[in-house]
């Protein structure tokens, strides 16, 4: 289960993408996000989805990395299709029975709905893959410094986002070795229907818990043995600064959201 969630690992090799400021990671994103959710037609999502697999050719890590983010949401991706194919009912009828009505919009609607959550999981898990939790924190902290002019507390935000990140695939390899050892001891977690399955996992999460409070203080002892504090005069190792990289990145991004606004537009006549 463990090698499946990709949210919080970091894909270490050189790379242009690897090579970009946080800051400007963390901006693109949801520039990205924000061009996923404009895109209004099958034509536009092609655009999206051509930028997506530049990004990852680009950033050097293997496709087959980046489609393992897809299996932790595959079933709300196919739950959220099949609502949507059902309660769509506008546009012309393909089948009907009963109350149940499909038609051709609500196919193509259907469609569109999967193929955002999947290229919204795709694109946010590049963020994670190319860039390690430090510079994370020290990216978020920068975007936020503004925040500190009203009292708010944006390094200590910013650690706990970081270190919440970190503990996602440590908590998933602790799953994996809990229910490795119920299994030893007789255990049956995939027999039976989904409420069987479900309250066989209750055995899981109490040590599961467990397991999380101690790393959690043992996390707290360490910070404070070596005197760590959010004071506002701590320095940084590695200074953010801004290349040549990060406007080529930003105009790609810009290209981005012109080509999708245009698209959606039908500005060339596709259709």
């Amino acid at each position: 289960m463990s090698r499946d969630i990709t949210l919080g690992q970091y894909y270490p090799v050189e790379s242009f993408a690897h090579k970009l400021d946080p800051r400007v990671k963390l901006l693109l994103v949801i520039v990205y996000i924000v061009g996923v959710f404009l895109v209004d037609s099958l034509y536009a999502y092609i655009v999206v989805g051509a930028f997506l697999i530049t990004s990852i050719i680009v950033s050097r890590i293997p496709f087959k990395s980046v489609l393992k983010s897809v299996k932790g949401i595959i079933f709300i991706v196919i739950f959220t299709a099949i609502l949507n194919l059902l309660f769509h009912k506008e546009g012309e009828v393909l089948w009907s029975f009963w109350i149940i009505v499909i038609t051709k919009e609500g196919v193509l609607f259907s469609i569109k709905m999967a193929l955002r959550l999947l290229l919204l999981v795709l694109g946010t898990t590049l963020l994670t893959y190319t860039t390690t939790p430090m510079s994370l924190t020290d990216g978020m902290e920068s975007l936020l410094s503004p925040l500190k002019l009203v009292k708010f507390p944006v390094h200590d935000v910013s650690i706990i986002m970081s270190i919440a990140l970190r503990f996602i695939p440590i908590l998933m390899e602790e799953v994996d070795k809990i229910m490795m050892a119920q299994k030893a001891r007789g255990a049956s977690f995939d027999n039976g229907n989904l409420f069987k399955r479900a309250k066989a996992l209750l055995p899981v999460l109490i040590p599961l818990f467990v397991s999380a409070f101690r790393r959690a203080d043992e996390l707290a002892l360490a910070l404070d043995a070596r005197c760590y504090n959010a004071t506002p005069n701590r320095t940084r190792y590695k200074k953010l600064t801004l290349s040549w990289r990060d406007l080529v990145a930003t105009i790609a991004f810009a290209v981005y959201i012109v080509l999708i606004v245009a698209v959606n537009n039908n500005f060339w006549g596709l259709y």
